[in-house]
């Protein structure tokens, strides 16, 4: 029996078997891919040429090029030549719109600074505009450096959920109350709550943004004022943020008044037991560093801004070698002067080299992991963000790695330590979002921002008596 006729049948039912994996893949929303796939995840750490598929916002498969498109025909691709593919970045400790006090005035110490400058421009500048302001140059600014999600602590919080809201950004964003007049607030009573109002209001809202109450110190705010802080937020299951140990001036406030340090102090008022994320934390003796690591706070280290107001150096390496969750974090633009993670990731890594003597303190890899997966775990959203990692949130950006000054690579973490910076970030994603494509800001219409900052630029300047560029 002549059986030629039925080859090309027989042909094409073999090609739709080798092809039936691609036909029968699902249809995920977007694949990305990269030269480098830097995972963050300890147990598959690096991919190369790899590439992380996305659906409904979530990561559903890493993994080499190869198998990706075998199994996967995505309704939207971002190329990955020349590019590494790494978690977006987690910036645990700033205050947005101060970026519009952006070099106001420097080289003063922190209770100065505060008390002489910031404390007085706030409450003569600070309003539900300034803060709308502010608050979207803080966004664009991270988003286009690949931060993708920040924890934020300044007044009118419902602006600048209201940004984020717009921008795509992803936030912990925490109202803060005071024992003293605050922009919009007489003192305590009605600034705690607002807190509380906007912390019931914000839950459950809006997925990429968490609600939190930031009470600002253990020396601006009492002890029976944080204790209600405590039972506040221990009743609505809201995380706080606060500055802690901050510095010398602080510690010996504490000292003289309680007889303890800033952390023990507000370790007994009950701080301890709740998601606390904890700025600064610089003057720690080793007892707090135990407490720390014992009660699962996320410390944020904040070096730039430390060292420019001489607050001191945290003690870092201790930390992570007593199992503290350390993350990094920028302080706001009015103290570091900007919103850049990438530098204080470097800073992180050479700071405590220098200042133990030890070039192998802190190394890149370390560095690198406080302000991905560690940053994460610091302000207790491990579960979901910080690496590229099947069920995680699809936050993750791409640096470019092709120009000349990036050339030779032989260790791509070194790489992004030591020779990156934010300007080599090309795209920026949040939960399966595109929020800048090739370097431009997709969400955030930076010709209307600029005209926006520009006008509070003036107001600002005419108080401070200084002259308009140019004369």
């Amino acid at each position: 029996m002549n059986r030629t006729p039925w080859r090309p049948l027989a042909a094409i039912a073999l090609a739709l078997t080798l092809a039936w994996p691609v036909l029968s893949a699902p249809a995920p929303d977007l694949v990305v891919y990269g030269d480098y796939v830097l995972t963050m995840d300890p147990e598959q750490p690096e991919i190369p040429d790899g590439a992380v598929v996305v659906d409904k916002g979530v990561i559903v498969a890493v993994g080499p090029r190869p198998e990706i498109d075998r199994r996967y025909v995505a309704a939207r691709s971002i190329d990955g030549a020349g590019r590494v593919l790494m978690p977006g970045l987690v910036n645990g400790h700033t205050h947005s719109a101060m970026t519009l006090f952006r070099g106001m005035v420097d080289d003063l110490d922190l209770m100065t600074w505060l008390n002489d400058y910031v404390f007085p421009m706030e409450g003569r500048f600070v309003d539900p505009a300034f803060i709308r302001a502010g608050s979207e140059l803080a966004c664009w600014e991270m988003i286009r450096g690949g931060t993708t999600t920040f924890v934020d602590m300044y007044f009118h919080p419902d602006e600048i959920a209201g940004v984020v809201q717009r921008c795509g950004l992803r936030a912990i964003i925490a109202a803060p109350h005071i024992d003293y007049p605050s922009p919009g607030f007489s003192g305590w009573d009605d600034s705690f709550a607002a807190a509380e109002d906007f912390v019931r209001r914000w839950q459950g809202r809006e997925p990429r943004i968490t609600p939190a109450f930031a009470p600002h110190a253990p020396y601006t705010v009492s002890p029976r004022h944080l204790r209600a802080t405590v039972e506040k937020a221990q009743a609505l299951g809201a995380p706080i943020s606060m500055h802690l140990a901050e510095a010398p001036a602080e510690s010996a406030y504490i000292a003289e008044h309680f007889d303890t340090t800033p952390v023990q102090h507000v370790a007994g008022l009950g701080m301890y037991r709740l998601p606390l994320i904890a700025a600064h934390m610089v003057q720690l003796d080793d007892r707090d560093i135990a407490l720390t690591a014992a009660a699962g706070v996320g410390a944020v280290h904040n070096p730039t801004s430390n060292m420019k107001l001489g607050a001191g150096i945290s003690p870092v390496p201790a930390m992570l070698a007593a199992g503290v969750k350390v993350g990094l974090g920028t302080d706001g633009a009015a103290s570091n002067n900007d919103l850049d993670l990438w530098e204080e990731v470097r800073m992180a890594a050479l700071l405590h080299k220098v200042d133990s003597g030890d070039p192998t303190a802190l190394p890149a890899g370390q560095a690198l992991a406080m302000a991905t997966r560690l940053g994460a775990a610091a302000i207790h959203m491990e579960d979901s963000i910080g690496q590229l990692k099947v069920g995680m949130q699809a936050d993750m950006i791409q640096l470019a790695v092709d120009k000349t000054r990036h050339q030779p690579i032989y260790d791509i973490t070194s790489h992004l330590v030591y020779v990156l910076d934010s300007t080599d970030v090309v795209t920026t994603i949040v939960a399966g979002e595109v929020l800048m494509r090739d370097g431009t800001v997709l969400t955030i219409d930076e010709a209307a921002l600029r005209k926006a900052v520009d006008g509070r630029r003036d107001e600002i300047r005419a108080v401070l008596g200084k002259k308009p560029e140019g004369e």
